[in-house]
């Protein structure tokens, strides 16, 4: 019997190595085809580790049943407080059923250490809760720790008004003489470009070749994008230059930061350089290089070409971004039929973004027929957003037309619609 139950011991720690595997390398499909086998041909139950694994791969292919039953199986081996296993489950209720499942859940964990509390609050970041992410961590009952300051610091940063609270909440970070780490230095950067703090960005840059924190460019090539988002176009250039591996990402960086600053012209050249070193464009390359053309006059041709190019030469399929950046470069040219036909004739969804390029271009030209249809597709995708009511009012009072454009007013007061009132942010220097 002892060796029976040895046998058994091995096998599981066998299995638990192949889950582990499958897990890591992103087959949980397999992970979890592995775990009904586990639990069919074992005697002895799984333990801890097994349930934390299955439980990730239950988040990551959106299985919210068999994160239950994977649930049930954990309160009744009393595996509840192990950090690991409630962690995994409270991320899983969050991505696979609500927050409000897994702040339930959170809520009734007997020993909660700074993993699961990270957990908690990398959903509410995750969902754009900042407040109630910071709520969660002014209520922490463990010290904090690096993760808990990258989560918030992260979720903030990719807020609309979150980048200037972010860098601030980087203070308490440093306060707390912690020192960061590439995670950290990656979010910070993300938050100093939305409140161009450039002070920051060379700071980021300096403790990076201190410290040689990314040896693989990751962090060089959000640099090369931010110091040219800041206008610092000599030092992304010198940044770039001195990269030792030049690979997609830090050429489509620099190339983004002419774009950005109106330099289409070395924009392009950087492009064609880069096709020169036998780098191949990607679709983040592809999308620097259309808006560089559509923040240029005359490019309209040149716009069309590189769009072609990039499915033609280097099968990169078009998203709606690229869409919307040619949509743009063609109406900002008074190529106004042709970005309609454009938008007719797309196979990915019509955005927002494409059809206010159209919006725009029709004030610039004052084509009111196409301004209307273009309205009309906006107030239907963004019922509650005012730019596009009051876009359109302007072009109606530019053409005379007072009455329609005091129907858009009444349009916009009576769907509740409000003009939004004018806010920047600053950081001081």
């Amino acid at each position: 019997m002892g060796s029976y139950t040895i046998s058994n011991f091995q096998r599981l720690l066998s299995f638990t190595k192949q889950l582990t595997s499958h897990v890591n390398q992103g087959n949980h499909d397999k992970a979890l085809t592995l775990f009904h086998h586990i639990q069919a041909s074992l005697v002895l139950p799984p333990d801890a580790h097994v349930f934390s694994l299955v439980l990730k791969s239950c988040s990551a292919v959106h299985r919210p049943q068999l994160g239950a039953a994977v649930h049930a199986h954990v309160t009744k081996s009393s595996f509840l407080s192990n950090p690991f296993v409630a962690c995994a489950l409270v991320d899983m209720y969050g991505k696979c059923v609500s927050l409000w499942t897994a702040r339930h859940l959170f809520d009734e964990i007997p020993h909660r250490n700074v993993v699961v509390w990270n957990a908690m609050i990398s959903l509410y970041t995750r969902s754009a809760d900042a407040p109630e992410a910071l709520r969660l961590y002014e209520a922490m009952d463990v010290e904090p720790d690096v993760s808990t300051y990258n989560t918030i610091i992260a979720g903030m940063s990719g807020m609309d008004d979150g980048s200037f609270r972010a860098v601030e909440f980087y203070r308490k970070f440093g306060e707390r003489g912690w020192k960061p780490d590439l995670i950290t230095l990656l979010a910070l950067l993300r938050a100093c470009v939305g409140v161009a703090a450039l002070r920051f960005i060379k700071e980021i840059h300096g403790y990076d070749v201190r410290n040689e924190i990314d040896s693989h460019s990751q962090l060089s090539s959000g640099l090369v994008e931010a110091y040219g988002r800041c206008g610092c176009l000599v030092n992304a250039h010198s940044l770039f230059r001195g990269l030792k591996e030049k690979d997609v990402v830090g050429w489509s960086s620099l190339i983004s930061a002419y774009a950005v600053n109106g330099e289409a012209r070395a924009a392009l050249d950087v492009f064609e350089e880069m096709e020169l070193a036998k780098v191949e464009p990607d679709e983040i390359t592809f999308l620097a290089v259309l808006k560089a053309c559509s923040h240029a006059e005359g490019l309209a041709d040149e716009a069309l070409s590189y769009f072609d190019r990039m499915h033609r030469d280097y099968d990169v399929q078009a998203n709606s971004d690229h869409y919307s950046c040619l949509i743009d470069v063609l109406s900002r040219a008074g190529r106004l039929c042709e970005a309609y036909e454009v938008i007719r004739s797309m196979p990915v969804k019509v955005t927002a973004k494409a059809w206010g390029a159209l919006l725009s271009g029709c004030r610039t030209y004052g084509n009111v027929d196409l301004a209307e249809i273009a309205g009309r597709a906006l107030s239907e995708l963004e019922p509650d957003n005012p730019s596009h009511y009051l876009l359109l009012s302007k072009i109606y009072v530019g053409l005379g037309r007072h009455e329609e454009a005091q129907r858009m007013r009444r349009e916009m007061r009576k769907k509740g619609v409000k003009a939004p009132v004018g806010s920047s942010w600053m950081v001081q220097e």
